[in-house]
């Protein structure tokens, strides 16, 4: 169904997009359990706007299969940081025209979804379910994992340097490789934490929604 550009609910049918979460946009890990037939250059085109990603998201979450009221009340309740109980009549309306006007059409173009328009059914489809999406959402104050873990390797490699350097004996070489074995091992435990935090369908809210 096209858009109507004369609607003022789809004057910005992207929707406005949150302070801080650019990245998320761009920076996402598509893992694949077995074949997908959702291409990555579609992929990524889905995964630009918040909207269509808090529609995954609750999609993965709810057995796959939602209707598209229920569907818009939540993406509205997280797109404005409120209980659904408390949305507006404006603010269901306004992410309702939206989805099903551009982005449920454009993400059932892509393979992710089937949108049954007539029955205002919304079904996650196969090759989409076996897609395991991450976001990499790296606040102002925030580092990346990959600067990180090179940060954490130089300092290793100055600490082995300089104990090598000075000839420091009173600490046994295994209890170093103990020692550095352990940090990373830790630095791996909260990794894969934030991992499954930041997995669209895998916790409560989508890991960009602004009360993350």
């Amino acid at each position: 169904m096209g858009t109507s550009t004369s609607d003022p609910a789809l004057a910005s049918e992207t929707g406005p997009e949150k302070p801080g979460v650019e990245s998320a946009a761009t920076d996402v890990d598509a893992r694949t359990r077995g074949g997908s037939g959702v291409s990555h250059d579609d992929l990524f085109d889905v995964l630009s706007n918040h909207r269509r990603r808090y529609a995954l998201h609750s999609l993965k979450q709810h057995e796959r299969t939602a209707n598209i009221g229920d569907l818009a009340e939540q993406v509205a309740a997280w797109e404005n940081s409120v209980p659904r109980v408390d949305l507006s009549a404006a603010e269901r309306k306004r992410v309702y025209t939206a989805l099903q006007q551009f982005h449920l059409p454009k993400m059932d173009a892509a393979g992710v979804i089937e949108f049954d328009d007539a029955r205002g059914i919304v079904s996650l489809t196969d090759a989409a379910d076996g897609l395991d999406v991450y976001l990499d959402v790296v606040g102002e104050d925030d580092i990346p994992w990959s600067r990180y873990y090179l940060g954490l390797s130089a300092m290793a490699l100055v600490g082995v340097g300089g104990v090598w350097l000075t000839g420091f004996e009173l600490v046994p070489d295994l209890t170093w490789a103990a020692l550095v074995a352990g940090v990373v091992f830790f630095s791996a435990l909260v990794h894969t934490y934030y991992d499954r935090r930041m997995q669209l369908g895998a916790a409560d809210t989508p890991p960009d929604a602004p009360d993350r």
